[in-house]
């Protein structure tokens, strides 16, 4: 099959965009216009990500990585390696699913190119294994990007992230957002304990009431 017919295949089973596949004409305004083939591409792989399936994946970003424009497909690779990290189960999922279709991406020319998708997965595992209990070193951490850092110190609730973030995060921003969540919790932390101690108290001294009546 060609490159154009793949292209209809994969509207058709999305069933994205208001086009008619068996139209000639409509394939081949999608399939002239990057920027409209971009966005195809965004909601065919928002549609495979959903999927229960991880089957057609590897299919899918061969497909992708065939288009013309370099910098369309591997947008649309690096969007589908985002939506199926957000909903993969754990580092391991993750990485066999990863191992499965990054033997693809040697079909982008680009060599920086190549490399933003493999440091995108890369990224995940990190995100991944951190969502799981794991406290990185700062050797780890210096490994990702800065945009992985910003992300865990955003969503990290674990003090001892927060506070290697603090410490060792590579951008002022990445640090300045892990102290001000590590504070926040702190405080948090405290209130919580003062109100249970408080009613604590406050249930110690009703049962000796009730003991002397």
């Amino acid at each position: 099959m060609t490159w154009r017919g793949d292209v209809a295949e994969l509207l058709a089973e999305a069933g994205v965009l208001d086009v008619d596949v068996e139209d000639v004409e409509d394939v081949e305004d999608i399939v002239a216009d990057e920027h409209v083939r971009s966005a195809a591409y965004q909601r065919v792989v928002s549609v495979a990500a959903a999927a229960p399936s991880r089957e057609r994946d590897r299919a899918l970003v061969a497909t992708i990585l065939r288009d013309p424009h370099e910098m369309t497909s591997k947008t649309a690779v690096v969007a589908l390696v985002d939506g199926v990290a957000a909903r993969a189960s754990g580092q391991a999922e993750f990485r066999r699913w990863a191992a499965g279709v990054l033997p693809e991406v040697d079909r982008l020319r680009t060599e920086a190119y190549r490399e933003f998708v493999r440091r995108r997965v890369h990224d995940w595992l990190f995100h991944l294994a951190v969502r799981d209990g794991h406290v990185p070193t700062a050797a780890e951490l210096a490994q990702v990007t800065d945009w992985m850092q910003r992300l865990v110190a955003e969503e990290s609730t674990s003090p001892a992230v927060l506070a290697l973030l603090a410490a060792s995060g590579r951008r002022g921003k990445t640090r300045n957002v892990a102290t001000n969540r590590s504070r926040s919790q702190s405080r948090s932390q405290s209130r919580s304990r003062s109100v249970d101690g408080s009613r604590g108290r406050r249930g110690a001294a009703g049962g000796g009431r009730g003991g002397r009546g």
